[in-house]
């Protein structure tokens, strides 16, 4: 149909990912510093103390700056997990390693944080509708307790999702870590609309049958001169540039020039991609958080994936070596742009000055991950997450291997980690850096060692490449 739309210039003050760098990742993927690692399928195990179990996404307990927290002597990672044969069962359990060991088989598992009960207990009206636990983080508080944020899924609400938080109390002994409930359980936020996108606006453009994605999701929670916030997963609300077809005339969302602006919506607006782009209105939002976790601010976007994608995904940020470095993941199946395929995975990133931007994309574009195996292949790999370490220039990269109940023996597990180099606006996967499956620092040694241990670690860590 015709439309009378013209070309107008909006950033809303928020970064995008444009589709000017997008376009230029097919071409750039093929350097190998952008690749996944290959890994050896016969050495990937199941993780043993999660018997019967996928598990798929997952996040350390990790300090205020990132960095993975030293919970009496043990390194805690949540994750989702769940029957194979039952894809609603989607819950949070806790796993847990002594610090130093790294072999997959040393991870222990406290099973479920949440027992069934906990979200009627809580008094909280949009707990009760819960179905599934989905994904969040956790941070260790400086008065040593461990704090959970995670997304509370309704089912039974058009999918309906809520940022959550509660306390979760353990207690340590020699040999083993155990859950003993958990506290303060509440629901932080649903979307306000103006924002963020709520469920309720979903429904209104016709919930699922619109071909709409809802999302918010994923908090991650980061610490800034004094401040708490969440970063998470969403949509853009009404007032920071909404879904819809006028969407497409926005050179903003475009980049590089007015001239590559008429080229590109205008092949836009011819393709079979038009709806997928009007409907994609992606972002990683912003909270800020009270004192005790509850909402104190809604803040505009960090980025936004407009025209792009809907869905981008793992919210995660830190500081490292005086920057602000965003990541997220975001699947080329949903995505709009030409060149990148439906096997494309990728793990996006970006880089600032200041916690709250403005951000520009590392190595140009943006990318930094890139994975295209068939789903069907054991090393399929997803949900990767970049682990901050205590110093240097690397980060370990974690994410889950092989796709849900596609095999009778072969659960979804912890991926082999490995290193990823960050220096300013740069990155690239580092040769030969293959870790041990679910391996969360490279620190040889515990903080609390003499410098001369450091030193004698740091010297064997260089004269032992594998």
């Amino acid at each position: 149909k015709e439309t009378n739309q013209k070309p107008y210039k909006e950033t809303y003050g928020i970064s995008h990912i444009t589709r000017h760098d997008m376009l230029q990742i097919p071409e750039q993927q093929k350097n190998e510093k952008y690749q996944v690692p290959e890994f050896d399928s016969s050495t990937i195990k199941n993780i043993s103390s999660a018997k019967g179990l996928d598990v798929w996404d997952s996040w350390p307990l990790q300090n205020a700056d990132g960095t993975v927290a030293n919970y009496h002597g043990y390194h805690i990672v949540f994750a989702l997990a769940g029957d194979p044969k039952n894809a609603d069962d989607t819950s949070i359990y806790m796993f847990y390693q002594k610090v130093g060991e790294t072999s997959i088989d040393s991870w222990k598992n406290a099973g479920r944080v949440f027992k069934d009960s906990d979200k009627f207990d809580a008094n909280d009206s949009i707990l009760k509708d819960q179905t599934q636990e989905w994904a969040g983080s956790a941070t260790f508080t400086s008065d040593g307790k461990i704090r959970l944020f995670y997304t509370d899924f309704s089912g039974k609400h058009y999918g309906k999702q809520t940022l959550t938080t509660a306390q979760v109390n353990v207690s340590a002994s020699d040999s083993s870590l155990n859950i003993n409930g958990v506290e303060d359980y509440k629901s932080i936020f649903d979307g306000d609309g103006k924002t963020y996108q709520n469920v309720q606006q979903f429904i209104d453009e016709g919930n699922y049958s619109s071909g709409d994605n809802h999302t918010l999701r994923d908090p991650h929670y980061v610490e800034d001169k004094g401040h708490k916030y969440l970063v998470f997963e969403a949509n853009t609300g009404t007032e920071d540039g909404y879904q819809g077809e006028e969407s497409l005339f926005n050179k903003a969302y475009y980049g590089k020039s007015t001239s590559f602006f008429r080229q590109e919506s205008q092949k836009l607006l011819q393709s079979d991609k038009k709806r997928t782009a009007e409907l994609a209105n992606g972002a990683l939002g912003m909270i800020e958080l009270n004192d005790d976790y509850t909402l104190k601010k809604v803040m505009k976007p960090l980025i936004a994936s407009n025209t792009v994608t809907d869905e981008i995904e793992r919210a995660n940020v830190f500081k490292m070596n005086g920057k602000w470095y965003l990541f997220t993941d975001s699947r080329g199946s949903k995505m709009t742009i030409d060149g990148i395929t439906s096997n494309d995975i990728y793990m996006l990133g970006y880089v600032s000055n200041s916690l709250t931007g403005p951000y520009k994309p590392l190595n140009k574009t943006g990318l930094v991950l890139k994975m295209d195996l068939d789903p069907n292949d054991v090393t399929f790999t997803y949900s990767h997450f970049a682990v901050p370490q205590a110093k240097g220039n690397n980060v370990v990269i974690t994410s889950y291997m092989t796709n849900r109940g596609f095999y009778a023996d072969k659960q979804s597990t912890f991926a082999p980690s490995f290193l990823l180099n960050i220096k300013g606006k740069k990155t690239s996967v580092v040769k030969d850096s293959i870790l041990e499956q679910g391996q969360l620092t490279v620190n040889k040694t515990d903080p609390n060692s003499s410098s001369v241990d450091k030193l004698a670690a740091a010297l064997e860590h260089h004269h032992h490449h594998h």
